[in-house]
């Protein structure tokens, strides 16, 4: 009997069924119950007992959010270089070799066109499993093309943001990536092209500072963590406790500074009721 027949008929423990599968098919859920994997991609890789939101990538999101996972890629292999010739315990050309190794990703956020119901859509997606969805050139690069393509065709721009900041091996290089993708949606607005801004778990830094907070409509994901800098600078800085929840999008949500919170099931289906509402 799978998961969802069983809440059906209010059965939230786990059964036998694991013993007859195979390992690696079942996942801990922060409760300590057991889901099946397939039935947690099902239900958006939300854990159903809490609502907890696992982080996942680009290629979750896309096939989210785009009609039968058919999409067009943008800029598929740009690549960092090595400005700054930068060295810590290995070099930064090393780093990026690792991270794409690891993740088969090109870098920390992946462009495409496609359609959700039926309607045309620009997506730029960060990955955290790239070297924390660090900004550098070449996320600064996408996010500013993939703009670009949306002004062409008036295509509606979608930022999923997943970021622990600026690359710090690009330095200044990664922080004027803040000006120049903010400079890109000013143009975006001027010429009336929707854009949503979602805010994941985590949210921080100059992503923050920058694309992640200038949509038409600012968006999260439940309990997403979402901030400039971290709560130990902010607490030494000012000299004083902060808030419970403090950088929480229930906390964001509750003091203006977004628009709304909704839950990845929902996510395909808001996401269209907002762009309906933009269209008209």
């Amino acid at each position: 009997m799978s998961w969802f027949k069983r809440k059906e008929k209010g059965i939230t423990t786990p059964t036998n069924e694991k013993k007859d599968s195979p390992d690696g098919l079942w996942e801990k859920m922060p409760s300590g119950k057991i889901i099946h994997k397939k039935q947690l991609k099902e239900n958006a890789y939300v854990y159903p007992d809490d609502n907890y939101h696992k982080r996942i990538g680009s290629t979750e999101y896309f096939e989210i959010l785009f009609d039968n996972n058919e999409f067009t890629e943008l800029d598929a292999n740009l690549t960092s270089n090595d400005p700054l010739k930068f060295t810590d315990s290995k070099s930064y050309p090393e780093r990026i070799k690792d991270s794409q190794k690891k993740t088969g990703l090109k870098d920390a956020a992946r462009t495409a066109h496609g359609k959700i119901n039926g309607l045309p859509l620009v997506v730029c997606c960060m990955d955290f499993s790239f070297i924390g969805g660090s900004m550098g050139s070449v996320v600064g690069e996408k996010v500013a093309r993939a703009i670009d393509y949306a002004l062409k065709t008036k295509t509606p721009f979608l930022m999923i943001s997943k970021s622990g900041g600026a690359r710090m091996m690009e330095a200044g290089l990664s922080l004027m990536q803040m000006a120049k993708t903010s400079a890109k949606l000013a143009l975006l607005s001027e010429a009336k092209v929707p854009y949503i801004s979602l805010m994941t778990d985590p949210t921080t830094g100059g992503v923050t500072a920058s694309f992640a907070m200038l949509g038409d409509f600012n968006i999260a994901e439940p309990g997403a963590l979402i901030g400039f800098a971290g709560p130990r600078v902010i607490r030494e800085t000012i000299g004083k406790d902060l808030p419970k929840g403090f950088q929480s999008a229930e906390f964001l949500l509750e003091h203006g500074f977004i628009d709304f919170i909704v839950n990845r099931v929902e996510l395909k289906t808001k996401i269209t009721t907002l762009l309906q509402l933009l269209a008209n």
